[in-house]
């Protein structure tokens, strides 16, 4: 059930409208950084892993054998070294996974600037990060006035005052949608950790019950 939860979770993330609308734009021949999969993907393999071990666990609790416990122990100390491995990886890299979408995103705007921008794609790009995110221009000077003299890229509202004073920095934007998306992943490697402790704990008390007991 814990791994079930775990991969609808990670393919929930994978497959949101908000990540996979920014992650999946191309500006010329430069791909969107896609570092945030890294983490998801590994929740979908732990995810499923997890179901078939503990399968593993279940059936070996009903038959006692200790074989097949001894190897769902063997297999929870792998995922448990492999999981720990990915939040380490994870912690470091947080802040530049929104470092690399922020760079990526100033790149296309400036291309979108720029007077021949209709013979590349940096304008839809983003266009695509504006109507996704509900935000228009970068953290700066330049993307604080730009609601006002170039409203062609920003979503658009009632009127010119009302996008300049209600719409957001997209750098701002893209922090959001990074730390909240990192939260969760943070929360459910977390509880995976907790699950798999418990399990380590019962499956060897379970083990070593078996071989204690009068019937063998």
């Amino acid at each position: 059930l814990a791994g079930g939860i775990i991969l609808g979770v990670a393919l929930w993330l994978r497959h949101d409208s908000q990540t996979t609308n920014i992650l999946y734009l191309q500006l010329g021949d430069k791909q969107a950084p896609n570092t945030f999969y890294v983490g998801i993907y590994i929740l979908i393999a732990v995810g499923a892993v997890m179901m078939f071990v503990g399968f593993l666990g279940c059936y070996g609790a009903i038959q006692e054998s200790q074989c097949l416990l001894g190897t769902f122990f063997t297999c929870l100390v792998i995922l448990f070294a492999c999981e720990v491995a990915a939040g380490i990886w994870g912690f470091v890299n947080k802040d530049q996974i929104a470092k690399d979408v922020k760079q990526f995103y100033d790149q296309a705007f400036q291309q979108a600037l720029m007077a021949d921008s209709e013979t590349n794609n940096g304008r839809a790009v983003v266009k695509t990060f504006h109507e996704t995110l509900d935000c228009c221009g970068p953290d700066n000077a330049i993307g604080a006035v730009t609601p006002l003299w170039r409203d062609d890229l920003c979503p658009k509202k009632d009127s010119i005052l009302k996008t300049f004073l209600e719409t957001s920095s997209c750098h701002k934007k893209i922090d959001e949608l990074f730390s909240g998306k990192l939260y969760l992943i943070g929360i459910a490697a977390i509880v995976v950790a907790v699950i798999m402790i418990f399990e380590m704990i019962l499956s060897m008390v379970l083990c070593c019950g078996i071989r204690n007991s009068s019937v063998y």
